[in-house]
């Protein structure tokens, strides 16, 4: 488990090493309000990729008897915070879903408010992203997607390209389908044009064709609010992750969180498919 310290005692400079955002030093993250420190996981059984499900912002609304929308803007400093976990334990890369494929389903007037909170909140952070050392990066679709929430994305991926403490991939218009659909179709193409054989087509170059080629697999899979289903995430990323499902509902979500489904990630014996002989008694 984690430790009650404060800032001074937390070994950050130990876990975190601090590297230069755009040629200058990196603000360290915010120390927990309560004061816990990271646990102490070896290096080696950190996850290198962690993606995070952010549910519950509705159900955490309904019982207080607010609207959706109050839900939401609650999670904003949630995920906020474990940002900040994230890069005290030494996590590299986090992906974060915004908003799926699925969701335009939702009432006219939610997708309204998630869209226009999807860019706000870009807009709003990403200066701090920028002086904490985080790149940002966008996964997901330009089809149907607002131009002001693509304009924010892309400013802020060219904003923080140089930053390498932590890459923070909002999957905005995402869906794991939809994504292997336009690498298919992509591949399609380059072998309609002669520029690619279908016998070249395999695994590693097919991963060439999804949104973000350069993110690793997911090492751990969190979902917040119980609920334990991917829905349609990172599902060609997450085909040896680990998965972790907790009970709290997302705007109740901290580092905290995210340091016990990485405890239990850190406990598990992944071995991709091979296994050890078991010991015969002679």
């Amino acid at each position: 488990m984690w430790s009650t310290c404060d800032a001074s005692s937390c070994g950050l400079a130990v876990v975190m090493p601090l590297r230069p955002a755009g040629g200058g030093g990196v603000r360290p993250p915010d120390p927990h309000p309560e004061g816990a420190c990271p646990p102490g996981i070896p290096p080696e059984l950190v996850p290198r990729h962690v993606a995070l499900v952010m549910d519950g912002n509705g159900r955490w609304a309904k019982q207080r008897g607010l609207p959706r929308t109050e839900g939401h803007k609650r999670g904003e400093a949630a995920l906020f915070d474990v940002i900040m976990g994230a890069i005290e334990l030494g996590i590299p890369y986090l992906s974060a879903y915004a908003f799926s494929t699925e969701n335009w389903r939702r009432s006219a007037d939610e997708v309204r408010f998630l869209m226009g909170f999807n860019r706000d909140v870009i807009h709003r952070r990403r200066d701090e992203f920028h002086q904490m050392g985080v790149r940002v990066r966008w996964a997901g679709r330009h089809r149907r997607l607002w131009r002001s929430v693509i304009r924010e994305l892309e400013y802020a991926e060219r904003l923080t390209e140089g930053n390498t403490v932590l890459t923070l991939q909002f999957c905005v218009n995402y869906g794991g389908r939809a994504e292997i659909a336009d690498a298919a179709a992509a591949i399609a193409a380059e072998v309609a044009a002669g520029r690619l054989r279908p016998d070249q087509v395999n695994e590693k170059m097919f991963g060439r064709y999804l949104d973000e080629p350069g993110i690793p697999d997911v090492d751990l899979f969190i979902r917040s609010s119980g609920e334990q289903r991917t829905s349609n995430f990172l599902l060609w990323q997450s085909a040896y992750a680990e998965f972790v499902f907790l009970d709290t509902l997302f705007p109740d979500f901290d580092r905290r969180d995210l340091w016990r489904a990485c405890e239990i990630y850190a406990s598990r014996d992944r071995r991709y498919g091979g296994a050890e002989p078991n010991p015969v008694a002679q």
